[in-house]
């Protein structure tokens, strides 16, 4: 059986929780490969709002197992508290959750490097959201990482002390002011451990390996967004993981022969959280209506995000480097009621009007070149099948499927589950 997976095609932020949620009874295993609790997926049904981390977004599915992949860093803190949110919903973890023995662990130094690596960049800061994602990643590279099958060893906790005294020499190489109590934090933290250990830890590939050869049928689910990848992303100011199609394969241990569907989400419009270039970023009043009207703040640090005009040269590049297979926009009911709206359909480059994305969007380089829409004024919200579709809204589709090259399967025109229009 073919893996589908599941991708943010622009900064993240794009409604891939949702999305989860909604195809997951589709699906025996849901299976996330990359990133850490950096990122947030929201999840809205029955009138409760869900805010998972790393926990995939089958959980709440009664007939789906939820694995986390060896891409994947954990935070044993951050993963208990997480646990601990979602007990009144009765969830049997032990046997509904499974964690690769090859993912990485989160230390506290680790987010006390990232504070101070972040700190010491002034001016030039990246946008990290201090959870120590990238400093648990660089040491995953650089062999140094502890793995969630160390925890079953007897002898872990050496292991662990001669990485974090390394770490508290780090910091102290930034030369800036971090407080912090680090006995409290390891407190807490192997407290923590010791509750992680009694969940289920899998060698994950061999299980992903036998659960194909059975039929299951498996959807791998993303974090962050593509423009947000390490390798293909807007570097520096990018995540410490492969966001893309790849990352499931080497999150996951999955061969690139067996990737099925590529389902791309993207937004009706763009947002980005932190810094970096953005092209089609407004910082005026239509800007300002987008974030309000769409709620943009992070689901997890609660960091307003910057706004925008759909960028189709970003949308595009990530659509092939991903080889996605079809689209759903996410977010068409918060441009209800605009003037007009604005697409970017090609870059002025350096003065040369370029369609493809250059190594470099800074502004200096890159002004956005649009084609212009009428706007839709229909509330999207109520609506629940394409018949009720207003014109404007079809037209805005059907032009972005054929710039694409791609079928638009799915528009939701709201944060709940039946708020899905499949086309």
């Amino acid at each position: 059986m073919a893996v589908d997976l599941l991708l943010g095609l622009q900064w993240g932020d794009e409604g891939k929780g949702k999305i989860v949620d909604v195809l997951t009874s589709k699906y025996d295993i849901i299976a996330r490969f990359q990133g850490g609790p950096n990122a947030g997926h929201t999840l809205e049904f029955d009138g409760i709002k869900h805010v998972l981390r790393t926990i995939p977004s089958g959980i709440f599915h009664e007939n789906s197992m939820n694995l986390i992949g060896n891409g994947v860093v954990i935070d044993p803190v951050v993963f208990i508290q997480e646990l601990e949110g979602l007990k009144q919903f009765n969830i049997d973890f032990k046997s509904k959750l499974l964690l690769s023995r090859k993912a990485h662990v989160i230390l506290p130094t680790h987010r006390l490097l990232d504070a101070a690596s972040e700190a010491s960049k002034g001016k030039a800061k990246i946008g990290s959201t201090l959870k120590g994602i990238g400093p648990s990643y660089m040491d995953k590279t650089g062999r140094n990482g502890i793995r969630l099958g160390d925890l079953e060893l007897n002898s872990w906790k050496e292991k662990y002390r001669a990485l974090a005294n390394k770490h508290e020499e780090l910091i102290a190489f930034h030369s800036v002011d971090i407080q912090y109590n680090l006995q409290e934090m390891e407190d807490e933290f192997f407290k923590a451990v010791e509750t992680l250990k009694e969940l289920t830890f899998i060698d994950s590939e061999e299980y992903l390996h036998q659960a194909q050869k059975s039929g299951k049928t498996i959807l791998a689910e993303g974090a962050q967004g593509s423009l947000l990848d390490i390798d293909f992303g807007t570097y520096p100011f990018v995540t410490s993981s492969n966001t893309t199609a790849a990352g499931a394969c080497t999150g996951l241990g999955v061969a690139p022969g067996q990737i099925g569907e590529v389902y791309g989400i993207f937004k009706a419009y763009t947002t980005r959280v932190g810094s970096g270039p953005f092209p089609t970023e407004l910082f005026d009043e239509v800007g300002a209506k987008m974030a309000k009207v769409g709620h943009e703040f992070g689901a997890v640090t609660g960091r307003p995000r910057r706004c925008g005009w759909l960028d189709l040269v970003a949308l595009k590049y990530t659509c092939q480097v991903n080889g996605v297979t079809q689209l759903m926009m996410m977010k068409g009911d918060v441009l209800s009621g605009f003037d007009e709206l604005k697409v970017c359909t090609a870059y002025s480059y350096k003065g040369k009007e370029i369609t493809h994305l250059p190594y470099n969007i800074e502004p200096e380089n890159v002004t956005p070149i649009y084609s212009v829409f009428k706007c839709w004024k229909e509330d999207l919200t109520k609506m629940r099948e394409t018949s009720k579709f207003p014109k404007e809204l079809n037209t805005y589709i059907d032009f972005l499927e054929k710039e694409l090259e791609l079928p638009i399967k799915v528009v939701s025109v709201g944060p709940d589950r039946t708020q899905t229009i499949h086309r």
